[in-house]
């Protein structure tokens, strides 16, 4: 398809996602097309003031029945009074209709790409920058805006100014005409090699606009590795080089627009020049009226000149075109996962869960899963080991549906994860991971987080729980204390405590403890292990462990190499065994036998 054909099928996908606004269009295009007849009128009124000063009784208005000369002037000045007033007015309108319509779609758009992001699998995020994700939802979509701010009021008046000055025109002499509008298919020309010109120079100033919004968000995220690794300047340079790379892409479109107002200007100056030439030839010869001729001076400029803002319309047309594409692209990518699911989880709860031969690989990589066949009792722990990358966390996120299954069927109380809607599987699942994230904003918000619902004394009793209560009544506020952008004002363990409590504030029947106490200290691992010793009783545990001597009192032990199960058993039955289990706890506590 060729880039103006691409700009084309943009805002007609545009013009059919907005459909539910259309009454709205209809009526803000209503208001701009009224504005636009009251904006042309007055030149028609001087010609007509013209020709009364010039012909009096012999005048057009005369013939109306106003014999006086200073009663056709005063017919005119009330005209134009109600000429410039409806002018003023739909001018006001249009300008509110447009503009919040504007804010109205964007806001949609906005809301629909982000509800669209929120459904993706974990894929998705792997191939997809937060930066670029942050450029189309925030920039694309303020692109977008603006366009429809006034761009689109700017293509439907001179659309209507060109339509009804021309049909004056042809009315009062066609030779005029016919001369006045020539110019129209060289701007018309114009537009669309500009256009064509322009339409992949803004896809690329798009990229390029995802591309350093992406380095921005890295660079401020790792602030800490950058000054400890003394990479400012480093750092300083390749925002520089991303910027230099933008700045690059938006001066080649620039050359190309700001090559299109000198055309237009040459044009209209053509078509001017013929009515000003050949109508004041008419005039001398008295083949045409005097006001007439004032008439058609006015209105060529009226006719051609608002040609001259297709140039900045037009590069405001293609800017938004271009986020168009993005954001609708991303508002229909359909995730792999799907949310077809129609059956609940019966109340109550058990937490059962079972992995009947699951089969799973990353993209592009061997690793994952393969063929695991595992039956976790309800309100057992069971602890999964393993070396890093032999499939422990896949199958936690194979579990949340974070991906699709290649092979295989789990069950949560005997019932397929897919038959399942979604949100009825993950309520019913906490999740402590080893990467804790926690929100702007308050203690207490980030401990309600998975319960909104629960009251003041359920989220101390959390806190209690998890043995946070103590560190989050010494911090400033206590529960009202802001923790910063993913918590970067406590520390690891007081996080990780955190985390803990935002699960048990849950309260869901089956806990996965990812890693939860491996970036922690003894003492925080310490009260971490005596919170879940708690939490435990009554509902259904998965460990996912590094440190053995977290799990041994775990009710079954499952060992992982290479994306299978070797071992499987308790603690003392894997020492027993003298196995993978059993030559990892040596390395780790240098004995033989169950502490």
């Amino acid at each position: 398809m060729s880039d103006t054909g691409t700009s084309f099928s943009a805002l007609l996908s545009l013009l059919r996602y907005a459909r539910g606004y259309r009454t709205r269009i209809i009526l803000a295009s209503t208001c701009s097309a009224l504005n636009t007849f009251f904006d042309v009128m007055p030149e028609i009124l001087i010609g007509i003031a013209i020709d009364v000063v010039v012909n009096q009784q012999e005048s057009f208005v005369a013939s109306l029945g106003f014999d006086s000369p200073k009663s056709q002037i005063l017919v005119l000045g009330f005209l134009t009074f109600v000429i410039w007033a409806g002018e003023s007015l739909f001018q006001y309108l249009y300008l509110i209709l447009w503009r919040n319509l504007a804010q109205d779609l964007q806001a949609d758009m906005r809301q629909a790409a982000y509800d669209q992001v929120q459904k993706q699998d974990m894929h998705f995020f792997e191939s997809r920058s937060s930066g670029e994700l942050t450029a189309i939802l925030n920039d694309d979509v303020n692109q977008l805006e603006r366009f429809l701010d006034g761009g689109a009021n700017d293509f439907l008046q001179v659309f209507v100014a060109v339509v009804l000055v021309g049909g004056v025109f042809f009315y009062v002499s066609p030779t005029i005409a016919w001369l006045a509008i020539t110019p129209i298919p060289v701007v018309i020309w114009g537009a669309f090699y500009f256009m064509r010109r322009a339409t992949p120079l803004y896809a690329d100033v798009r990229e390029q606009v995802g591309t350093l919004a992406n380095r921005i968000v890295n660079s401020i995220g790792g602030m800490v590795t950058i000054k400890s690794f003394t990479a400012e300047e480093r750092e300083s340079q390749l925002l520089a080089e991303a910027s230099d790379r933008y700045v690059k892409a938006n001066r080649q479109a620039i050359k190309v627009s700001s090559a299109f107002v000198p055309l237009i200007r040459m044009a209209v100056l053509m078509g001017f020049l013929a009515t000003f030439i050949v109508g004041g030839f008419k005039a001398l010869d008295g083949t045409l009226n005097v006001g007439a001729y004032g008439m058609l001076v006015f209105l060529t400029q009226r006719l051609l000149w608002p040609l001259t803002r297709l140039a900045q319309t037009v590069d405001l047309y293609e800017r938004a075109m271009a986020s168009t594409r993005r954001i609708l692209a991303l508002v229909e990518t359909q995730p792999n996962t799907r949310d077809n699911g129609e059956l609940q989880l019966s109340s109550p709860v058990k937490g059962s869960l079972e992995f009947d031969q699951v089969s799973f690989s990353y993209k592009k990589t061997e690793a994952g899963v393969h063929d695991v066949k595992l039956v976790v009792p309800a309100g057992k722990t069971t602890a999964l080991v393993g070396a890093t990358g032999s499939g422990k966390s896949t199958l936690i996120k194979l579990l949340l549906r974070f991906y699709p299954v290649d092979k295989g069927t789990i069950s949560f109380d005997g019932i397929p994860i897919d038959e399942l809607r979604l949100h009825n599987l993950r309520e019913h699942i906490g999740l402590v991971s080893q990467d804790v994230f926690l929100f702007e904003g308050p203690v207490f918000d980030n401990i309600a987080y998975g319960n909104p619902d629960a009251s003041i004394d359920e989220i101390i009793e959390a806190a209690r729980a998890a043995e946070a209560l103590d560190f989050i009544n010494q911090l400033p506020d206590g529960f009202d204390t802001l923790v910063g952008e993913r918590g970067v004002k406590l520390s690891g363990g007081q996080r990780q405590r955190l985390s803990l409590a935002r699960a048990i504030a849950k309260n869901p029947p089956v806990l996965i403890l990812d890693e939860a106490t491996s970036a922690v200290d003894n003492e925080t691992e310490a009260a971490i292990q005596r919170s879940l010793a708690r939490l435990a009783k009554g509902r259904t545990v998965l460990v996912v462990a590094h440190r053995l001597s977290t799990i041994v009192s775990a009710d079954e032990i499952v060992v992982f190499d290479q994306g299978a199960i070797v071992e499987r058993g308790t603690h003392t039955e894997l020492l027993h065994s003298n196995g993978y289990y059993a030559r990892q706890w040596q390395v780790q506590t240098g004995s033989t036998t169950s502490t």
